[in-house]
């Protein structure tokens, strides 16, 4: 036997011993030798690897690291059909390059004769620096968020989007980065003069202490070409160059195209001493600068002012606006449409209709359109080329819609076209397709979150855009419009609207491009509008004109049909069917019990008497229903008889359309093969449900209505069964289908005939008429483009006919215009306080809401510099410093307080008693300069309700006047008074005038012989008699004085004026101008408010008698000047106002809504966001402050998954009235602690002054009527079993469990930033516990039949 060499080198032998055959080992042993080397063994192994040289080292490198292949198990030939879950971007290295730096610094610019060179070396001027981010300072880099910004999330990141990315700088907000890159002193040429004047060499890098010692630098000598004029060139030497100029200041402002100081004309040069300007004129420039664009947006504003006057010459006077909404002047484009595009991104097997060609060739030039028109007048023609044109610039398109129903439709319909993926808040399909489907709501979050995806966007397309109104939803429309970066196109897709201009310039102005506004009015299909009444059709409407002949031969009909009823039952014919519908109504909803005849809506529909519009929705009892069954068995027979068959029969309650389609069980409107291609078609869908699924009731009932050709469509309805019925319909197998409104906005289904079976809905708040918009959408899916010639839409008419100008109304009234539904929600607040470049006031500036507002701000801001710009005009007190702005102010206040008093105070019978002859009185003056101080001389009585009363007026004629300045007086008080005015001399005057107070006062007749009003002057004082309202007495006195009536009134005795002037001028002897003022309590005023403004102003007016303008001779020119002074302060006020944030409609919610983030820890005081704030930014299913709150109180630890997903079912579940569900006692306390949280913060956000109410709060946004649905279904219960818990509808039941999914996901995430392992296990068991059987079975848009 041959040695075998062991792994050490020892040797051994195998052999047999003796006879047994067992096996020996034998080692062996070498012998020894003397001689060294043959004591060596027979046999060395080679060494394990090669000597290592240079090139063998390099070879390795090279093979491991310049040559990388793939690895061979992973992508063998036998798995290459297979796709690996393989996440390349967490394995990507980090590139060699080094990092780009976030800042940098770079030098500041300051003007010349601002150079500091104290403390520089030899005094020469060294430049400041200043660190600056470098994303400023990039072209383009304002656009792309953080920067840099490094894709190190997970593959799904790149499409959803991560908390921790920042958004994209939306399209159209102003950049002030920008400036920074180009200095004020870059754009005037002062820095090229420097330049040629010299300077030191910068050896210093900004930012460093030292720099390179390059020794002694000398100048370079350079020579300039200095010109004289442009034709003779003067070769003059050095040293005259000083007395030329190199205009540079005129090649820059073409370069830079900015504002500079034009040189003399005259001169046509300036010295190099010219360059550098004085001292006191920089300081002038400073006070210029002062202003928001300085001196050159002034002279700018002026000469555009002087542009807008020669203009209005031309225009009438009106300011030419840019226009960001350009509609018409379009239609050479159709005539040359293939001349303009003749290469088409995509071929279509049709001609194109004339908006449709002018929509692609905006697109062909890379503009954004707005295409209005029509249901089925073409629009997703548009749609199609944009995801035509994204294929073909390899780049991606969005197609946005507010309806899953539309999207998942889409997606089948664009499938065997384009690469096409689809997002919705279950389904993820294909996300890194070119062309995206999706819900807005999805487009908003990743726009939110930063998702890199969005760089490859080229359009974005929002499909039904009147969906806008939308009070619940249409605040994301906006949203994400207003998100949008400035590199993606819009393209909006919307029915005929009346302000469609309006909006589409809400848009150009927000995004700052251009929007092209197409469309057509014209419908594919013309419509006719007819009546249905006991069995004929009468035709009332044909295209857009309104037929009333055939109106009156239904009223007509009925007359007749109703000529036999009794008195009581025909009665008027527009007043009783009011009443019975509100009866019927009572019957029909009970849960809206007392809202039944708030018939107004929004809008003025006109008198609905007659129409009775309600009882045709409904009716009570057994025999309402049968005579609906005959009515509908009626109309079916006759659009079976006029070929108007398939059609769809739109009403307003998913109870109603059950209950129609169950009245017609004999009806069968199908043939034998139709038949047989509905059952093996429902047989196939419905093959992927399980044994007990298959058999659910609703399942059978369908079937059974399908198979004779009639089908129900509307939200109770299970998402297959739902779409088994779109589908069949689309196949023209489906005659009649009875559908709620949902049905016209969600699928793409056009029939021959569309029939309202009643012209009255419940909006969720009350009945109303039917609005015009709405009506012209259902009416839309009449007529077949391509199949049918006229489309027909049937109103249907029970008990009576509605009138005519209800019918004209809303059949060709104006469409509800397009209206801002923006609000503003903490989760939006939480993720625009993220970032700092985006700010909420900048979201609430560019809503729909504030357009009209913001639109008009350019012109404010100019009328605010021109104001500021105006000289400010000051008083010169002759009396020290001027007092007159504090007196204005007490005069102005005094006067807001004489009003009230007069009214409330003055006429009273309390007031009225004080008012008698002596009783001294402060009347409001005509002049409005000062009030006047008099006393009643005859009182009212019942035929004369003026008094008659003797004021001091305020024009005294001063004892320092000179001569001349008292007769201009007596000339100018001449015009204006009688002869009586100034006093006779003593010589002159009789003597019984003279002594007639000595005598005693003289009995008097009582007749008045005064001449009204009556002028002169006593004691040194005019004075004026005349008569007044109660409501100009301002202020009754405490003092009385005595009168001669007699000689006042009947003598008119100069000696009884003059005693009296001088009892009046004693009462203001002691300083105030007023004497003191009757006490409240003498006046009887109970109301506190009153006697607070009557305090108020009695000592107003005591102040202001002290005030030293008061006897002013100037006052009444201060008064003007004051006044005036006070109107520009306010314009100026009011305009800063306008301008600023403040000024925003939902400013004071925003701000209390701050003030509650900060208050429960969201926000710091510094505004940034907390952890429980990242929590909340994840919240996009229920209320993001309820969720939350949940989460941080550890309010679903101590329940199993099973009880924690059925309490989050509150969050999700919308229908609002449910019979009340039976829970355990565990899932009842959780239910109450929930409900506490939300009353709590219901409370917080009143105190802080929010128009919110907490119970209605509470109850709106936690709606627990399916909590013991989803407890059974999570615990495994058969989806048949836990229908019968509930009264709410299948389709309901899986719309929630299909959304809890999605929440179940945000509280995971959530669970994962607050580091709560426990709860993220728990949220991802419910997770799985839920997604099971019918409720998670595929669509069959995306899967296929």
């Amino acid at each position: 036997m041959k040695p075998i060499q062991a792994a050490n080198g020892f040797s051994f032998r195998v052999g047999f011993s003796g006879y047994s055959g067992h096996l020996r080992v034998e080692p062996l042993y070498t012998e020894e030798r003397d001689n060294p080397i043959k004591s060596l063994p027979d046999f060395v192994l080679p060494p394990a690897f090669p000597t290592e040289t240079p090139e063998s080292i390099e070879e390795h490198i090279k093979e491991k690291y310049l040559l990388p292949r793939l690895d061979k198990d992973a992508f063998s030939p036998e798995k290459a059909g297979k796709q690996w879950d393989f996440d390349w971007f967490a394995r990507a290295k980090i590139p060699l390059e080094p990092s780009m730096p976030r800042a940098i610094m770079v030098p500041v610019w300051e003007l010349p004769f601002r150079l500091c060179k104290e403390g520089s070396t030899e005094g020469k001027w060294e430049p400041n620096s200043m660190q600056v981010d470098v994303s400023d300072i990039i072209i383009g880099g304002e656009t792309r968020g953080s920067f840099p910004r490094a894709s190190n999330g997970a593959a799904n990141d790149i499409v959803r989007g991560s908390i921790n990315n920042r958004p994209f700088r939306p399209g159209g907000l102003e950049d002030q980065s920008l400036e920074r890159i180009f200095p004020d002193g870059a754009s005037n040429g002062e820095w090229v003069r420097e330049v040629l004047n010299g300077g030191p060499a910068q050896t210093i890098p900004p930012g460093f202490k030292q720099g390179l010692k390059l020794g002694d630098l000398m100048s370079h000598p350079c020579s300039w070409n200095v010109y004289k004029d442009q034709s003779a060139p003067d070769d003059t030497s050095v040293g005259n160059l000083s007395e030329l100029s190199v205009q540079f200041d005129d090649l820059f402002k073409k370069a830079w195209e900015e504002d500079v100081a034009e040189l003399d004309k005259d001169e046509g040069h300036s010295t190099e001493s010219d360059s550098v300007k004085s001292e006191a004129e920089a300081n002038q420039v400073d006070v210029l600068n002062t202003l928001d664009t300085g001196s050159s947006a002034l002279d700018e504003i002026l000469s555009v002012e002087a542009e807008k006057v020669d203009n209005g010459r031309d225009e009438g006077g009106q300011q030419q606006k840019e226009a960001w909404a350009v509609s018409g002047g379009s239609e050479w484009i159709a005539d040359q449409f293939y001349e303009l595009v003749p290469d088409m991104a995509i071929e279509f097997p049709f001609e194109l209709d004339t908006f449709q060609k002018e929509a692609i060739y905006y697109l062909e030039k890379g503009e954004s359109v707005f295409v209005a028109a029509h249901t089925s007048a073409g629009k997703t023609v548009v749609a199609e080329y944009a995801f035509a044109l994204a294929s073909k610039h390899c780049t991606r398109a969005v197609y946005t819609a507010p309806i899953k129903t539309i999207s998942n439709q889409k997606y089948r319909d664009f499938c065997g076209k384009f690469d096409v993926g689809l997002l919705t808040g279950d389904v993820s399909l294909r996300p890194e397709a070119s062309c995206l489907i999706m819900t807005t709501e999805i487009l908003r979050s990743m726009l939110y979150r930063g998702a890199d995806i969005i760089r490859d966007i080229e359009w974005v397309i929002f499909d039904e855009v009147h969906y806008v109104n939308d009070v619940e939803r249409g605040v994301v429309w906006e949203e994400v419009i207003i998100m949008l970066p400035r590199h993606i196109n819009i393209i909006l897709l919307s029915a005929t609207v009346p302000n469609t201009i309006e909006f589409a310039d809400w848009i150009g102005r927000t995004k700052q491009k251009k929007i092209r506004v197409t469309g057509t009015t014209k419908r594919p299909v013309p419509l006719e509008h007819c009546l249905f009444y006991s069995g004929e059709l009468y035709k009332i409407c044909e295209g857009e004109t309104f037929i009333p002949l055939g109106l009156k031969a239904a009223k007509d009909a009925y007359k007749k049909k109703n000529s036999s009823a009794t008195s009581g039952g025909t009665g008027s014919y527009s007043g009783s069917s009011t009443v019975q519908d509100g009866a019927r109504g009572q019957k029909r909803e009970p849960f809206n019990r007392g809202k039944q005849n708030k018939h107004s809506g929004p809008q003025n529909f006109g008198n609905y008497t007659g129409t009775g519009w309600g009882n045709q929705s409904n009716g009570g009892g057994q025999n309402s229903w049968g005579s609906r069954r005959t009515t509908w068995l009626m109309l079916i027979d006759k659009l079976s008889k006029k070929s108007l068959l398939p059609a769809v029969i739109f009403g307003f309650s998913k109870n109603q359309c059950d209950k129609s389609a169950d009245s017609i069980s004999g009806t069968d409107l199908t043939s034998s093969s139709e038949k047989s291609e509905i059952r093996v078609f429902c047989d196939k869908a419905f093959s992927r449900l399980k044994g007990s699924d298959r058999n659910l009731p609703q399942v059978v009932r369908v079937q059974s209505l399908l198979c004779r050709g009639i089908g129900v469509h509307h939200a109770g309805l299970l998402p297959i069964v739902k779409e088994v019925v779109e589908m069949l319909f689309c196949r023209g197998v489906i005659k009649v289908l009875f559908s709620t409104e949902t049905f016209a906005m969600g699928v793409n289904a056009p029939a021959r005939t569309v029939v309202f079976d009643t012209l009255r809905k419940f909006d969720g708040k009350e009945f109303r008429p039917v609005l015009p918009g709405e009506y012209t959408q259902m009416a839309g899916r009449a007529g077949r483009r391509g199949l049918d010639k006229i489309g027909t839409v049937i109103v249907m008419c029970r008990d009576e006919i509605p009138g005519e100008r209800d019918l004209e109304h809303v059949i060709t009234g104006t469409p509800t215009k397009l209206e801002s539904q923006f609000r503003l929600t903490y989760i939006m607040i939480l993720h625009l306080l993220r970032v700092e470049e985006l700010k909420v006031e900048d979201m609430l500036k560019r809503s729909f809401a504030e357009f009209h507002s913001q639109k008009k701000l350019p012109e404010q801001q100019q009328l605010l510099l021109r104001k500021l710009a105006q000289p400010k005009k000051t008083i010169e007190c002759i009396k020290g410093e001027p007092a007159i702005e504090e007196y204005y102010e007490m005069r102005a206040e005094a006067e807001a307080h004489s009003e009230q008093i007069s009214k409330a105070v003055m006429q009273t019978s309390a007031a009225q008693k004080f008012l008698t002859p002596g009783r001294v009185v402060v009347v409001k003056s005509q002049s409005a300069q000062d009030h006047l101080l008099g006393v009643v001389l005859k009182s009212s009585s019942a035929n004369n309700k003026q008094y008659i009363v003797l004021l001091l007026k305020p024009d005294v004629p001063s004892m320092t006047q000179s001569p001349s300045d008292r007769s201009n007086l007596q000339d100018k008080k001449g015009a204006d008074f009688d002869q009586g005015y100034v006093l006779p001399p003593k010589s002159k005057r009789g003597l019984e005038e003279d002594y007639r107070i000595s005598a005693g006062p003289r009995k008097g007749s009582g007749i008045i012989n005064i001449t009204l009003p009556h002028h002169g002057a006593a004691a040194g004082v005019t004075f004026e008699v005349r008569e007044a309202e109660n409501t100009e007495f301002l202020c009754i006195c405490t003092s009385k004085i005595k009168l001669d009536l007699p000689g006042l009134l009947e003598f008119v005795s100069n000696a009884a004026f003059s005693h009296t002037v001088q009892q009046l001028l004693k009462l203001k002897s002691n300083g105030n101008k007023y004497p003191p003022a009757l006490d409240p309590k003498d006046l009887k005023l109970k109301d506190m408010d009153l006697v607070t403004a009557y305090d108020k102003w009695t000592h107003l007016l005591q102040k202001m008698s002290q005030n030293k303008c008061h006897e002013c001779i100037k006052l009444e020119e201060h008064i003007k000047l004051a006044k005036e002074i006070k109107k520009y302060k306010e314009e100026v006020n009011a305009l800063q106002f306008e301008l600023s944030n403040e000024a925003l409609l939902q400013m004071p919610e925003f701000q209390g809504r701050i003030d509650i983030l900060k208050e429960i820890g969201y926000i710091d005081e510094d505004l940034v966001v907390q952890i429980k704030g990242r929590v909340a930014c994840e919240m996009n299913s229920g209320e993001e402050l309820i969720c939350t709150e949940c989460l941080f109180e550890n309010q679903l630890d101590d329940l199993e998954p099973e009880e924690a997903v059925a309490l989050m079912s509150a969050f999700v579940f919308q229908q609002k009235n449910t019979s009340e569900p039976s829970l355990t006692s565990k899932l009842s306390q959780a239910k109450q602690r929930l409900y506490d949280t939300a009353i709590r913060l219901g409370d917080l956000q009143a105190e802080f002054k929010l128009p919110i109410t907490p119970e209605e709060y509470a109850q709106e946004n936690l709606k627990f009527g399916l909590v013991e649905v989803v407890y059974e279904w999570a615990k495994g219960t058969p989806f048949a079993d836990i229908c019968e818990l509930t009264d709410v509808p299948e389709g309901l039941i899986v719309r929630t469990i299909v959304r809890l999914d999605e929440t179940c996901r945000e509280f995971k995430t959530a669970a994962a930033i607050m580091g709560n392992s426990s709860l993220y296990k728990k949220m991802e068991s419910a997770s799985n516990a839920i997604k099971r059987d019918i409720v998670f079975a595929a669509s069959l848009y995306i899967t296929g039949v």
